[in-house]
């Protein structure tokens, strides 16, 4: 998700410059296949640049449930996670209701589990409470609870699930069941049990349901391992959502929850063996890790309510913390060459512009190359794309873009009338952004300092879940169905 590449990989890039600037300029990535490879695809939540821009993507701006909708299929449960692309297969996570509770079900068998290799100064994840939000210990984050809608713990037994579709048809490839229990503690009552987003690397499909655990297949739906974290604790019970991230063979989770007991963890994608733990100090978080290279390191940037923290890839190690944002810190970090930007929108406004590579606490140092303190999103993540950086508005449809050299706003809290509710991330490709509302409609504008808009598009379904864009086609996951968008 430009800077993740091993030495190999720098000189097979070598050999493609216009590849190589594209990169440079549109973002950080994170993935153990060839840049060309991930590029075409959306291989992760914020596609093949962390950054939620698609270099290689030319799709639609016009679309309907009569026009340009090359397939629509079907989704089974519930699940706001993003699409994930690769080739030919499509994945999705899904939590599908039992109509009867039944036992906790281990996942499907494998012949070796590998034991996981604890450092010594690693909790067990046992440690977590299993009960629901008054079991075990808790703590109040910085400024409170946030959100609505406190969901209580369900009595109905969920299916953890994988469904891998056939991109060019919308057919079911493969489903399988990653877990089959009862979850410990409910969930916002517009989060969903199915929130994370897989993540893949042409090699492995990975699967993350946070309490329900870490799941590795391949892409024809066979179980390579499963790994068991434990049960979070969230804050109001308001249900878990961050994603993995996944460079080279080490996938990385961050368990941010309201114990003593968070940690961030690095796991061997072959094996599933843990690589290291570090505990943490923060309350319930929602964001996504993002990897990137300073130069010198390869960091794991994580957005916190207390503090933004870098940690070294290699071994866990913290390498640098900024403090500044606001409580419920949601939004993913995004990066380019040399800095990354850090957001939230909770009970106050921050958007920092943070250099990488540096060490120690930076917050009032020259580290800090901007900020801004009005018109940040909640529950959206920025958008980068070359120097342009897309925020919005708390969950409002109020755009602002900066400019990422200097911060200075080229248009601010911009509204967009068909989309005035919004948890989906914008997205870029070619030259034009995608914002998606949650009633199914989409305001595209043309990618620039100013606020054009070319076309506004509206589905029948309820869409929460942030486009994957591919090629000449966009995957919409609505609430009930999964669409494929293409020009016909």
């Amino acid at each position: 998700m430009l800077n993740h590449y091993t030495v190999h990989q720098h000189r097979l890039l070598m050999k493609n410059r216009a590849l190589i600037l594209s990169l440079a300029v549109l973002g950080s990535f994170q993935f153990s296949a060839s840049a060309a490879d991930a590029s075409a695809n959306w291989p992760a939540w914020r596609g093949p640049l962390g950054s939620g821009t698609a270099p290689q993507a030319d799709p639609p701006t016009e679309w309907s449930e009569t026009k340009n909708v090359k397939w629509k299929s079907a989704i089974p449960g519930e699940g706001s996670s993003t699409p994930v692309v690769w080739g030919n297969k499509v994945f999705i996570l899904t939590a599908v209701k039992v109509a009867k509770p039944v036992e906790a079900k281990a996942p499907e068998s494998t012949e070796s589990k590998p034991e996981a290799a604890k450092p010594a100064d690693a909790k067990p994840p046992e440690a977590n409470p299993a009960g629901g939000p008054g079991d075990g210990p808790r703590r109040r984050g910085p400024g409170g609870p946030g959100g609505f809608g406190r969901g209580e713990k369900p009595s109905d037994a969920y299916q953890f699930t994988v469904i891998c579709f056939e991109r060019a048809t919308g057919k079911t490839l493969w489903q399988k069941v990653a877990k089959e229990e009862v979850p410990h503690e409910g969930r916002q009552q517009d989060n969903t049990f199915a929130s994370a987003s897989p993540v893949t690397d042409g090699e492995v499909v990975l699967a993350y349901f946070g309490s329900r655990g870490l799941h590795c297949y391949d892409l024809d739906g066979n179980l390579k391992w499963s790994k068991e974290l434990g049960h979070m604790v969230t804050r109001n019970g308001f249900g878990e959502g961050a994603s993995p991230a996944l460079h080279g063979n080490t996938v990385v989770i961050n368990w941010d929850d309201e114990t003593e007991n968070d940690f961030i963890a690095a796991f061997d994608k072959k094996t599933g063996k843990e690589l290291w733990r570090k505990p943490r100090n923060e309350a319930t978080g929602w964001s996504t890790p993002l990897i990137v290279e300073d130069g010198k390191k390869t960091e794991v940037v994580v957005n916190a309510s207390g503090k933004v923290r870098s940690y070294d890839l290699a071994n866990g190690d913290e390498l640098w913390s900024c403090g500044g944002q606001t409580p419920n810190a949601i939004p993913s970090p995004v990066a380019n060459a040399d800095t990354v930007f850090v957001t939230s929108g909770f009970q106050g406004a921050a958007l920092y512009a943070i250099a990488l590579g540096r060490t120690g606490d930076l917050g009032g140092t020259d580290a800090v190359r901007w900020s801004f303190k009005k018109g940040t999103p909640y529950v959206p993540s920025p958008l980068l794309s070359g120097d342009f950086l897309y925020v919005l508005s708390g969950n409002k449809g109020l755009l602002s873009c900066f400019d990422t050299k200097t911060g200075s706003p080229l248009f601010e809290t911009e509204r967009l009338e068909a989309a005035q509710n919004i948890y989906a991330s914008p997205v870029a490709a070619k030259d034009h952004v995608y914002v998606l509302g949650r009633n199914g409609s989409c305001v595209v504008l043309k990618l620039g300092a100013k606020p054009e808009v070319i076309a506004t598009n509206k589905l029948d379904d309820k869409t929460d879940a942030s486009i994957a864009l591919v090629g000449k086609e966009l995957f919409i996951r609505g609430k009930e169905n999964l669409y494929c968008i293409a020009e016909k």
